[in-house]
């Protein structure tokens, strides 16, 4: 009996997955066999490098494919079942972010018009934390979460903070938990995050709506970018391994 809320739809993600599954098929790649290099793949499918790199990790996940760091992508023998279509694995990494440049920086300009002491100190105090956890080797996304949330709080509205952390908690989803535990194994991209913070905080403190949201977008569309790039070539260089 079809669902109430009728057929589940396709994210972008998995249809460019079938798209890259389906080029395996069509031209016969066997278990082993090396993807085109991500660029020339991007262009025979048309589509973007980001969305490509996207369709690949998930490909990766379903085992359908191997990303091998420094060399490329390699074909998989199916899974067990012969899955034909590309599993849902949450939310795309890109459209999460893309989501929340829109309401984050409408709740932080909000948020800075609204601006008290204390709710203030608790955004600094989330900001403290971050350098702490960063300092001893620690990965500061706990913190990282309280500091957004401390700013949409600032707001005085409920509905707008619970949306904010919903947002922040879909980097958990299986794609989106893989493509952002590869950049936030690195300390240098968490030190550079965390100025990208600091300049969000000084805004906030100068009360300044139009400065705020423009450093929080760009905190946010710099993280994508992070996730989205090859630091490396870790996904799909396409170069032989040396």
């Amino acid at each position: 009996m079809p669902s109430p809320r009728g057929p589940e739809v396709r994210r972008q993600y998995q249809l460019n997955a079938d798209r890259v599954r389906a080029l395996i098929d069509a031209e016969g790649l066997t278990p082993g066999s090396r993807l085109p290099a991500e660029r020339d793949l991007a262009q025979q499918l048309g589509l973007s490098r980001p969305s490509l790199r996207e369709a690949l990790i998930a490909l990766e996940i379903d085992g359908r494919v191997e990303i091998r760091g420094g060399s490329g992508v390699y074909v998989c023998a199916p899974p067990s079942g012969g899955a034909g279509a590309t599993s849902a694995l949450g939310d795309s990494p890109a459209e999460l972010m893309q989501a929340r440049v829109v309401l984050e920086g409408a709740v932080i300009a909000l948020a800075a018009a609204r601006v008290t002491p204390e709710g203030l100190q608790r955004v600094g105090e989330a900001l403290q934390a971050m350098r702490d956890a960063h300092a001893h080797g620690v990965k500061p996304v706990d913190a990282d979460r309280r500091f957004h949330l401390s700013i949409a709080e600032l707001t005085g509205n409920a509905m707008l903070a619970s949306m904010v952390g919903a947002l922040f908690d879909g980097r958990h989803g299986p794609l989106a938990a893989r493509m952002s535990g590869q950049v936030e194994a690195s300390p240098v991209n968490w030190q550079v995050a965390l100025a990208e913070h600091e300049a969000i905080y000084r805004a906030l403190e100068a009360r300044n709506p139009q400065a705020a949201a423009a450093a929080l977008s760009s905190h946010l569309l710099a993280s994508h970018g992070r996730w989205a790039g090859e630091p490396e070539d870790t996904v799909a260089s396409g170069a032989p391994a040396g």
